[in-house]
């Protein structure tokens, strides 16, 4: 389990985490989502012991990280896959981690094969390319067999397969009764593997809750109608109260009413209907409404 309570770092009048406070529970994946500049990576290097906080905790089981001796059979982390000597292998990367941290040098080949590196242990790290060096980062994080993993952004440089191999691997280690925080800015993937959401923005906390919960929370319900009687419906929607917006493919979305009444409606007036349907709550629409005003950098601002 990894805790913060108020979590605060300060550089110089900038603070970049602001009294934050959470938990990450065992047994589900949990995504660690905001805007760029929120504070992330910040709040994942003191949860690892890497920048020290101005005010506040966060303790890993329990206890700060940096006070645990051997720290790779606790906690595995994925920061930055750049972060390693180019000149070596990951033969030779991964068995200097082993023996710093008192591992069986056999983790070695077992979390190469693991990664899919089996293939490449041999070969220099300078010639990986940003993909390689993810699973190699990921091999560096699985070698102590820790309870807790920290993945920040592991899905920078992946393929489709390597997406889809590294979302099998959080579900599988969180099935294990592993905590597991991964950072993304993806919303669609963490729509696809996180079960549980921490949103920041501006350092502070914004939300702490399921994926589900959080969709629905923040996002009006839609519904997608077809009908060729493009005349009537409309109106009749929009005299109900409804808003009415219509997509580029011919059909509407409405909100602001229930497919059941739009469909009621429509048979009172002997309108056709080729399509009604409900759309589910998007984490990506729900996340751009509820940081908005925490965006630290947006595109198309005024000069």
């Amino acid at each position: 389990m990894i805790e913060a309570t108020e979590l605060t770092k300060r550089y110089g009048k900038t603070t970049a985490v602001d009294r934050l406070s959470f938990t990450v529970r065992p047994g589900v994946v949990t995504g660690f989502l905001g805007p760029n500049g929120a504070g992330k990576t910040t709040t994942l290097r003191m949860a690892l012991g890497l920048n020290q906080p101005t005010g506040g905790t966060v303790t890993v089981d329990g206890q700060p990280f940096g006070d645990r001796p051997r720290g790779l059979r606790h906690v595995g982390a994925l920061l930055d896959a750049h972060d390693v000597h180019g000149g070596r292998t990951p033969r030779a990367h991964l068995t200097a981690l082993a023996v710093s941290n008192g591992l069986p040098r056999r983790r070695v080949a077992e979390v190469l094969a693991e990664v899919g590196l089996a293939d490449a242990a041999g070969r220099r790290i300078d010639g990986f390319s940003l993909g390689m060096k993810q699973r190699l980062g990921i091999a560096a994080a699985l070698l102590g067999d820790p309870p807790v993993l920290i993945f920040d952004e592991p899905l920078n440089g992946l393929d489709p397969e390597g997406v889809r191999w590294m979302r099998g691997l959080c579900k599988q280690l969180a099935d294990e009764g592993r905590t597991v925080l991964v950072s993304s800015h993806l919303m669609r993937e963490m729509e696809q593997t996180a079960e549980e959401l921490i949103v920041i923005g501006r350092g502070r906390l914004i939300a702490a809750q399921d994926l589900r919960g959080f969709a629905a929370r923040n996002t009006q319900p839609r519904v997608s109608v077809r009908t060729p009687d493009t005349d009537v419906l409309p109106g009749l929607l929009t005299d109900e109260g409804a808003k009415v917006r219509r997509e580029g493919d011919g059909s509407y979305t409405v909100t602001g009413l229930p497919a059941e009444r739009i469909g009621e409606l429509a048979f009172t007036h002997r309108v056709r209907l080729y399509e009604l349907s409900t759309q589910s709550a998007s984490l990506e629409e729900a996340f751009m409404e509820l940081t908005q005003e925490s965006a630290e950098y947006c595109a198309g601002a005024a000069r």
